[in-house]
């Protein structure tokens, strides 16, 4: 199982070694082989060749916002070569496709254009041949022996869960399972609504597929296909799955979740789909979105570059409208064991939808994107052992909180009758497996967001985030960090007790959020 990058990005391989590599399931950009889909899909992908050839691209086009489509911006667009697949007027987004390859630099000279670039570097039709990783899939004997380990009140896989209890989630059940006026939704590769422990928390109104950047509403369009990543229904179950006698429990088991659908069935999550996304999640009653990927083809969006600048600010007018609506916008900070506050990183894996290439670049100039722009809680993983896990990003002032996302057992074993170190999750069609990365740290620090929201009902996102890191205990760094015990640094923390940069305000605290 190869590991993709952190909000279901795309598989890399993890710098402590290839045994952890194989034992990892991170995020998106990474999928393998694209396969029928569903009628919705099918459609949506028709929509999409209509309007442009095999040469084509997608672009964003940034102008000011509050203002209807100009018709002499229209004009421009088409004159330039371009054809609008749909306008986001309150943000000032238009989603455009062009096979023309000087559309962007020509549109950026238009009055009134602040930004423009493409959001891939493949033309439309293009596919991905990485694989994005398979979850451990939990055995019938595996769960068997987990419910005969089950205490009473327990679901009968929670005993395998050693994550709810690291975040005093299991006492926060006691006291408040969550609200169902509160909706967490999952921006991801689809979940699968049908699951018997999501069925009964899921929220049809909030949910969407939003792969080609406008909304198919169609029912059931925001489920993944058979050939799509499990992804985002395990997600949806770390947040919510119900506590309800059958198989897990999730962090905040009593609050809706829904499925937002951004990925393709290649497994990238372009700048039109997480835009649309957000802005669906603003204006359909959300109050948390989960984050578990970054944005394609770039690891890193650099501002010096126009294209990549105009990323940047597309995705940041959707975040910043999500918060004015009243939502949290919560994102894993990645898998790569990168330091995020350092003068340079290398980042070898961009553009990830054409050639990669190495690249050298300032992470205070370049952005992970969603999980580094302003307002956005950045999530960092830890393991059974409740120490960074080996792979998770970190970063002085980039880390808000952590929770627990995995790692590998030969590093992080958890107390029995738990038996793995990675993080049990549901996947479509009825199953449970295991999962690790910052993907599923993301999602705990999602859930408890919610469970804050539903204690606090009427409380701003600057405030439920003001009470996520008050409330989150103190975790002091890891020094020296050694994961793998051959003598060697493997990561320097830098911080006090209640401020570092491997864990930022400390461990999320499900307990104070239903208490406090």
């Amino acid at each position: 199982m190869t590991a993709p990058h952190p909000r279901t990005r795309r598989a890399i391989a993890l710098p402590l070694g290839t045994a952890l590599a194989t034992a990892l399931a991170f995020l998106p950009n990474i999928s393998a082989s694209a396969a029928e889909g569903t009628a919705s899909q099918a459609a949506a992908t028709t929509a999409v060749s209509d309007t442009a050839d095999a040469a084509s691209l997608s672009y964003v086009v940034n102008v000011r916002p509050g203002t209807a489509t100009s018709s002499s911006l229209k004009k421009a667009v088409g004159k330039a070569g371009g054809t609008i697949v749909t306008a986001y007027d309150r943000i000032g987004v238009l989603v455009v496709h062009s096979s023309n390859a000087d559309f962007a630099n020509t549109i950026r000279r238009v009055r009134g254009v602040e930004s423009a670039g493409a959001t891939r570097t493949a033309p439309l039709s293009a596919q991905s041949t990485t694989d994005m990783g398979t979850p451990k899939v939990l055995t019938a004997q595996e769960a068997a022996g987990a419910g005969a380990a089950a205490s009473d009140g327990q679901d009968p896989l929670e005993s395998l869960q050693w994550d709810l209890p690291a975040i005093k989630a299991d006492k926060a059940h006691e006291k408040s399972l969550g609200s169902r006026k509160v909706t967490v939704a999952v921006i991801d590769t689809g979940v699968d609504d049908t699951h018997p422990d999501l069925a009964p928390n899921f929220d049809r109104k909030a949910s969407v597929n939003c792969v080609t950047g406008k909304p198919d509403t169609t029912d059931g369009a925001w489920r993944p296909t058979a050939a799509e990543s499990p992804h985002g229904t395990h997600v949806a179950g770390e947040i919510a799955a119900a506590k309800n006698g059958v198989g897990m429990t999730g962090v905040a088991p009593g609050v809706k979740v829904a499925g937002i659908k951004v990925s393709t069935e290649a497994g990238f999550f372009y700048t039109e789909a997480v835009v649309c996304g957000f802005v669906w999640a603003a204006e359909h009653g959300v109050d948390v979105t989960n984050n578990s990927y970054y944005t394609d083809p770039w690891y890193f969006n650099c501002t010096d570059d126009p294209d990549q600048k105009a990323l940047v600010d597309a995705i940041t007018r959707a975040t910043r409208y999500a918060e004015k609506k009243g939502v949290v916008n919560v994102a894993a900070a990645g898998n790569e064991n990168y330091d995020l506050a350092s003068d340079e990183i290398t980042d070898p894996s961009s553009p990830n939808d054409s050639t990669p290439g190495d690249r050298v670049v300032d992470p205070s100039e370049c952005y992970d994107i969603p999980t580094q722009l302003p307002g956005v809680v950045t999530v960092a993983a830890t393991g059974a052992k409740g120490i960074k896990s080996s792979f998770s990003n970190h970063g002085l002032g980039v880390i808000d909180i952590a929770a627990p996302g995995g790692d590998s057992t030969a590093y992080q074993t958890p107390a029995p009758p738990a038996t793995s170190g990675l993080i049990l999750g549901t996947l479509p069609g009825g199953g449970y497996g295991y999962m690790a990365g910052t993907s599923m740290a993301s999602p705990h620090v999602a859930g408890v967001a919610a469970l804050i929201k539903s204690t606090h009902p009427y409380a701003s996102p600057a405030a439920v985030k003001a009470l996520l890191y008050a409330e989150a205990d103190a975790t002091p760094c890891t020094d020296p960090y050694d994961i793998n015990g051959d003598g060697k640094v493997d990561a320097v923390c830098e911080g006090g007790k209640n401020h570092n940069s491997f864990y930022g305000w400390g461990t999320a605290d499900a307990l104070d959020a239903v208490t406090k």
